[in-house]
Formats: structure tokens, C-alpha cells, sequence
């Protein structure tokens, strides 16, 4: 990810008018020309072209009309939505603790029906053992200097997890092999962890995959930032600084269809099965 010298609003919105800039030049028409062609005056697209204005969703589709452009005007629209919340800092989401992050997710988690998560560093957490998730928590809490309710948190991240269990969800998930060597908490909380992974594969709602060390990288050349795909609307990517939220058609295509080539990647069954079992031994 790049830096962000300013803020993410500002950043998003910045873009966006650039975008929109880009199509009218493209379109080869003036400002005045393109406020006519919309019915507003020349300073409101003047406002909107320099970030000052943030547009509505029916100006965007308005100006993408006017430079021709209509099939652009949905990853536009989706952009602007985005805006405020597509870069939003760990510590402003954990400014009062976890479990409020935990809970405010729950009816995100409720409501879809299709979970494609791609884990890079930890396990999914709605795979967590409470040991897991207690032990990731608390380094999490240490690192990031935010409040420590990770006992409550850890309840919360349990509760939302029911999905698992509960309803009709199905969950496709590719876990990278090192993460069943990165230690999070001692021997026993690992173990522990592990068996729990071996035992999710048996669950009719659950696929899945571990992406051996060795497997080629031609077609998805790195081990990329953790993330989870809501349905395919809605995309959280973990950084280390930030939880960016992608909802942008032409972004979620780029993440759906690394998913499906790091799909290819993984082993599953019998296969996924030996691998965790080698990292269980690994343990004694």
C-alpha cells in the first residue's frame, strides 16, 4: 500500500476527482462544456474537479455521461462510498478495546452467506481456538498501546464465530503453511489450534486449503496481505497500520481473482490433513 501523507478521506476524495478529471480530458471537452452538458454551473464541477465539493453519486453518473463514460460510472460510485471509510487506522477502530470491533462486525458476519478468507499471517478468526485468539490478542493489545479487554474481547470474537455452526454460511478459506509454524501463544495453545483446524475440515459449511511453502508462484507471484471477502461485495484486507474496505467492482475483481488463482495453489483433503499434522509434531 502506499503512504498516506493526509488523511484517507482526503486521499480518497483527491482520487476520485482526479479520476473524474482524467475523463473529461479523455472526453476532450471543456469544464464549461461538461457543466452544461450536466445542467450546473461551471464552479460546481470546478469544486468537484479540484476535491473541494465532494460529489453525490448522481453527479458522478451525470459527469460520466457527459464524457461519455457510462460504464465507469459504477467503480466511480463505489469509490465515493468508500471514501470515508476504505483506510481507517487500527487505532482509531481499537481507540476503546477489541471487543467493540468484534461485535460491530457480528451483523456483517450474520448476514453473508459466502466467506472467502485468505490467511497469510494467523488463522481466520472465526477459526480461533479462545486460546489462540487470547494469546493474539494480548500481543495485539501490547503492540498497538489499546485498552486490554482482550478476556471480553475474546468472548465477543467466540460469539460472532457461531456462524460456523449456526445458519447458512459457507466458508472457502486458504490458509498459508507458515502460518502453522508462526507461534502465537505456547506449545499447547498451538496444538491446540492446530487440532482445531483439522477438525473445522470436517464440517459440511467449511473448505479448506493450506498453501504449501514450496507450491509455484508464477500465476500469484507472493504471499499476499491477509483478507476476507464478504459475498462478494465487500472486501476487509489487513495491514499492519489499517483495515482498508474495498467495494469498488474493478478492486473486488483484482481480490476475487487472486483468490481463485491461490486457490489452484492450495492442497486440500488428505494432503492439507498431513501438513497440519507435520506442524502438530513439530510442536512435541
Amino acid at each position: 500500500m502506499p503512504p498516506f501523507p493526509m488523511s484517507s478521506v482526503q486521499e480518497a476524495r483527491a482520487a476520485l476527482a482526479e479520476r473524474l478529471r482524467e475523463l473529461r480530458l479523455d472526453a476532450g471537452i471543456t469544464g464549461k462544456e461538461l457543466a452544461a452538458r450536466c445542467g450546473w454551473s461551471v464552479a460546481k464541477s470546478s469544486r468537484i474537479e479540484n476535491a473541494h465539493t465532494a460529489p453525490s453519486d448522481a453527479d458522478i453518473r451525470a459527469w460520466c455521461v457527459a464524457c461519455g463514460a457510462d460504464g465507469q460510472a459504477a467503480d466511480l460510485v463505489a469509490a465515493n462510498r468508500q471514501a470515508d471509510s476504505m483506510y481507517v487506522q487500527w487505532r482509531r477502530l481499537q481507540r476503546t478495546g477489541m471487543r467493540h470491533l468484534q461485535e460491530a462486525s457480528t451483523p456483517l458476519y450474520e448476514r453473508t452467506r459466502l466467506f472467502r478468507v485468505y490467511a497469510s499471517h494467523v488463522v481466520p478468526g472465526f477459526l480461533q481456538t479462545p486460546g489462540y485468539a487470547t494469546a493474539l490478542m494480548g500481543t495485539i493489545a501490547g503492540f498497538r498501546g489499546t485498552p486490554d479487554d482482550v478476556s471480553e474481547a475474546v468472548d465477543a470474537r467466540m460469539r460472532r464465530s457461531r456462524v460456523v455452526h449456526e445458519g447458512d454460511h459457507r466458508f472457502a478459506t486458504l490458509v498459508e503453511e507458515n502460518v502453522l509454524h508462526h507461534h502465537v501463544g505456547d506449545a499447547e495453545v498451538m496444538a491446540g489450534q492446530l487440532g482445531a483446524l483439522l477438525a473445522s475440515m470436517a464440517l459440511p459449511s467449511m473448505s479448506v486449503g493450506i498453501i504449501p511453502a514450496e507450491a509455484p508462484r508464477e500465476q500469484i507471484m507472493w504471499p499476499l496481505e491477509q483478507f476476507t471477502v464478504f459475498d462478494d461485495a465487500r472486501i476487509h484486507v489487513e495491514l499492519l497500520a489499517a483495515r482498508v474496505t474495498v467495494t469498488a467492482p474493478g478492486e473486488l475483481d483484482i481480490y476475487l481473482r487472486a483468490f481463485a488463482r491461490l486457490t489452484d495453489l492450495a492442497v486440500y483433503g488428505q494432503a492439507a490433513r498431513t501438513l497440519i499434522v507435520k506442524a502438530i509434531e513439530r510442536l512435541s
